[in-house]
């Protein structure tokens, strides 16, 4: 299913991991509840970024669940040689897999072997990493991801550079291409970020860091409407 056919005008992702793991699929209930349908799944190798996150394993064991309430899964590879992981992504009930520009020495084949699986694309760059070199992907992609932390760890500030960055990206990109921000997303930013030009918001301690979690994803969401 392409990706035009998940989202709505804007979506904030709910970043699984900033979720509490004991609570999982109860929080992604409660979620779904509130209105949640893009989940976002990350996935790191402890070489393209120092920790080892979820994998799929814990994928596996939550995408009945998101799916039978009509979600996604939107999984962000943070690893090197990304290809390796797709078929065990798809199989676990990813639903998109978003590479590092970084990462790939051959991005146009990484992105062959994503769709032989069936999966929607992404590309995501870093904050040293040019809008320009991302964008010459976009032709072949559903969305580039910008991030404005360094990726790897939860919980990081937002870089107030990321606007421009999205600003720019937007400019480079065809329109039916999504351009997604990661890392930092809040109350006090989630606005500045969508009026320049993302329309995929990541969210992760914003909402997984409240006691109340459908509050926290509702009020991300009202600062959009």
């Amino acid at each position: 299913m392409p990706w035009g056919d998940w989202i709505r005008t804007v979506e904030i992702e709910p970043s699984l991991y900033a979720a509490d793991f004991a609570q999982l699929g109860q929080q992604i209930d409660v979620l779904m509840r509130a209105g949640a349908r893009v989940f976002h799944f990350d996935v790191g190798d402890g070489q393209f970024v120092p920790p080892v996150t979820i994998g799929p394993i814990v994928l596996e064991s939550i995408s009945p669940q998101v799916h039978a309430a009509g979600g996604v899964l939107d999984c962000h590879l943070m690893t090197v040689s990304p290809e390796r992981h797709f078929e065990a992504i798809a199989k676990a009930g990813g639903d998109s897999v978003t590479v590092h520009v970084e990462a790939c020495d051959d991005l146009p084949a990484v992105i062959r072997a994503a769709r032989e699986q069936a999966l929607q694309v992404g590309v995501a760059f870093k904050p040293e990493t040019t809008p320009e070199r991302a964008a010459e992907a976009a032709a072949d992609v559903d969305l580039v991801l910008c991030m404005s932390i360094e990726p790897g760890y939860s919980g990081q500030a937002f870089m107030p550079d990321t606007i421009e960055r999205v600003r720019r990206l937007r400019q480079l990109i065809p329109p039916a291409v999504h351009v997604q921000v990661d890392g930092g997303i809040g109350p006090d930013n989630v606005r500045d970020v969508y009026d320049a030009g993302a329309d995929l918001l990541v969210a992760g301690t914003s909402i997984f860091g409240r006691e109340d979690l459908p509050r926290a994803y509702r009020r991300l969401v009202q600062v959009l409407a």
